[in-house]
């Protein structure tokens, strides 16, 4: 029988996952609900750490074209006080340990190296049902739906997959994130940009903090992090007022209209037992607050379960039972981690 691999979101893990099985020779398909690549801003920059997320990519057989999406100089990082006093300024020792690239940059990447027809867009799963035999039907949006012999959930925080595996929902995290950014800002915002500097600039304080990253092009990426209740729609420069004004600027100067959003986390060691023909990876099998890991655990698992597939290609049970049992500990590892709110708690 035909085995079908069919995987629910076209992110990082996702995609990263079809590169890998396409370089072994297995095709898949890739559900998206979003209608296209270009729809919203991919994210920000990401720092491709080597244990994760560079063994994944080195896996795809993108080494070469993920090290020519690198922005030089972007490994610095500063640290302010709230009156723009700099506490600390570690400029890039040029090693690219932790090379930074854009995140949309690298899913086009991704999506590049795949055959044409592998993403369907405009697909958005509603939900997942088991038909035995490790079969399971997906249905979508649009009234259509497919059958397949092997579902992975790539579908992020709040996946249609997973409660196919777990009863376990999200939960807020205590904290909400303001996104703004300024574009061309060393001509237009001079000041700020100074401020941020050459890569990351962080300004931290007890339940709250501005984390900043230049990405290309002279553009200021900001986010604005506070410890608040789940239903605080509050303006966010009030709650920096009288800061520096080179740093507040990073907010109240935004040439987009700022984007609340709310982080979410699955608890911490979040499992499953072995369920036939259906996992998880990245968001969708452990949401983390971000830690600087999420991305690249999404696609080490990712590269991990396509190299178990091709390594058991009449036995898709134990492929999947033998990427789960690495990728439990290695997440639980990851949450463990210290975050940028264990700093904002604790200053």
């Amino acid at each position: 029988m035909q085995r079908t691999i069919t995987i629910i979101g076209a992110g990082l893990g996702g995609l990263v996952l079809a590169r890998v099985l396409h370089v072994h020779g297995i095709p898949a398909t890739v559900y998206e609900a979003e209608p296209s690549p270009a729809t919203r801003r991919q994210g920000g920059m990401l720092d491709i750490h080597p244990w994760n997320g560079q063994k994944a990519l080195e896996a795809a057989g993108l080494t070469e074209g993920f090290r020519e999406l690198v922005l030089a100089g972007r490994e610095s990082y500063r640290v302010l006080d709230r009156t723009g006093r700099v506490l600390l300024d570690r400029p890039d020792d040029g090693t690219g340990e932790r090379p930074e690239v854009q995140r949309g940059e690298l899913r086009q990447l991704l999506l590049d190296s795949l055959p044409p027809g592998t993403v369907h867009w405009g697909r958005k799963a509603t939900g997942a049902r088991a038909l035995g035999e490790g079969r399971h039907e997906v249905g979508f949006a649009d009234g259509t739906t497919v059958v397949t012999s092997v579902l992975v959930g790539a579908d992020g925080a709040w996946s249609r997959v997973r409660p196919l595996l777990s009863d376990a929902v999200p939960e807020y995290a205590g904290v909400s994130v303001v996104e703004t950014f300024l574009f061309d800002a060393d001509t237009r915002h001079p000041a700020a940009a100074e401020a941020v500097g050459a890569g990351s600039m962080f300004a931290l304080a007890p339940g709250k903090g501005i984390l900043a990253h230049r990405e290309r092009g002279g553009t200021l990426h900001t986010y604005a992090q506070l410890r608040k209740p789940r239903d605080w729609s509050g303006r966010v420069a009030e709650e920096f007022g009288g800061g520096a004004p080179e740093l507040t600027a990073l907010l109240t100067d935004s040439d987009v209209p700022p984007v609340l959003r709310r982080l979410f986390t699955l608890p911490a060691g979040h499992s499953w037992e072995r369920v036939p023909g259906v996992t998880l990876i990245g968001d969708a099998a452990h949401l983390l607050p971000p830690n600087g890991e999420g991305a690249n655990l999404a696609m080490l698992d990712g590269a991990s379960l396509a190299q178990a597939i091709a390594a058991h290609p009449g036995d898709p049970e134990k492929a999947l039972g033998e990427y789960e049992k690495a990728m439990f500990p290695r997440a639980a590892a990851e949450a463990g981690e210290e975050d940028v709110y264990d700093v904002m708690r604790g200053a």
